[in-house]
């Protein structure tokens, strides 16, 4: 017995040892308070900051947003919550950024109750850890939030209602997701909720996988039609993310960098009936913007409705941590 006993003893403080540096290290990641401040954008057109309407949309606002925290930046993925103010984002190096925004009307004057955690895998491991980097997309149906890793070209399910601390749990996806080009694979994913065209299907779009035909690679992942579809490439135009609109359309936002003319932005509104296996599609311009207008490295986009039922258009930019970009918030009244 005391044998037997000895031995217990030793195989739980062996398993208490083995366990506590995960105990440490998830308790040394835990979610942070941080500081947020911001500037206001004073209009959206730096030549005349008096127009506000520009293509279909209407500028109702802008921030460029600061911290001291040294995770801060990078935003790439942004889902308000049904109550319109409070909201989960993410950086490309693998944080979640959780807090509530303030607002004068459908403008938007500050966060606050800000946090930011490390993002978590499976097993409880930070993301970075695993080397799962670039986490590029999130979108949501209802407590199940999806997020998208670039380089590993990986989808992950959380828990909305699980906090920061949640873990990201892999789910399976299409092959060919897997032979996207490096660093130019999954960065845009949208579910689309039930009752509309293609209810409970997510929809999963490539920055440059291009097909043979130089469109960009997209895919339809569960719902009625799964399958793959291309969305049309034009003037070299990359997707950044996108987002479903009350409305029926598939929003997709877009950008690209030229040494010469600096960085460009356009929002493209394509109608989610014309998507299907085997499609090609395209859509309206909604807007476009060149180094003249108040953007940045526009990447990550949530679609609400407001108080009185206009559609909003809430954008994040990913300063790509460069002392010489900004981390942009705006939003516009898509005015159909």
């Amino acid at each position: 017995m005391r044998f037997a006993l000895r031995c217990g003893i030793l195989a739980l403080a062996a398993a208490v040892a083995a366990h506590a540096p995960s105990a440490l290290a998830q308790k040394a990641d835990a979610p942070e308070k941080i500081e947020i401040t911001e500037r206001a954008v004073a209009g959206f057109d730096k030549r005349d900051p008096k127009p506000t309407r520009f293509g279909e949309l209407e500028f109702v606002g802008g921030l460029v947003l600061r911290s001291k925290f040294k995770h801060f930046g990078g935003i790439s993925g942004l889902h308000i919550l049904p109550d319109g103010a409070n909201f989960i984002a993410h950086s490309d190096r693998g944080f979640w950024l959780r807090g509530k925004f303030r607002f004068d009307g459908n403008r938007i004057t500050g966060i606050e109750n800000a946090q930011m955690a490390p993002m978590r895998g499976p097993d409880g491991r930070t993301l970075a850890s695993r080397k799962w980097f670039d986490t590029e997309s999130i979108t949501a149906d209802g407590d199940t939030l999806y997020v998208g890793i670039e380089r590993v070209n990986q989808i992950l399910r959380y828990r909305l209602s699980e906090g920061m601390t949640a873990r990201g749990i892999p789910i399976p996806a299409p092959s060919g997701i897997r032979r996207l080009p490096f660093n130019q694979g999954l960065e845009a994913l949208a579910f689309v909720p039930r009752g509309m065209t293609l209810g409970g299907a997510l929809l999963a779009i490539s920055e440059r996988g291009l097909d043979e035909n130089g469109n960009i690679i997209a895919f339809i992942i569960g719902g009625p039609t799964p399958g793959t579809f291309a969305v049309k490439r034009t003037d070299r135009f990359e997707i950044s993310d996108a987002a479903i609109s009350p409305t029926g359309h598939l929003v997709i936002v877009e950008r690209y960098y030229r040494l010469l003319t600096g960085i460009h932005l356009r929002i493209r509104a394509i109608p989610l009936a014309e998507i299907r296996p085997g499609a090609l599609v395209d859509g309206k311009v909604l807007i476009e913007a060149d180094a003249n207008f108040e953007i940045d490295n526009m990447e990550a986009l949530a679609i609400t409705k407001g108080a009185n039922g206009e559609i909003l258009l809430t954008l994040m930019s990913d300063n790509n941590f460069n002392f010489f970009q900004r981390t942009m918030l705006l939003r516009f009244v898509w005015r159909q």
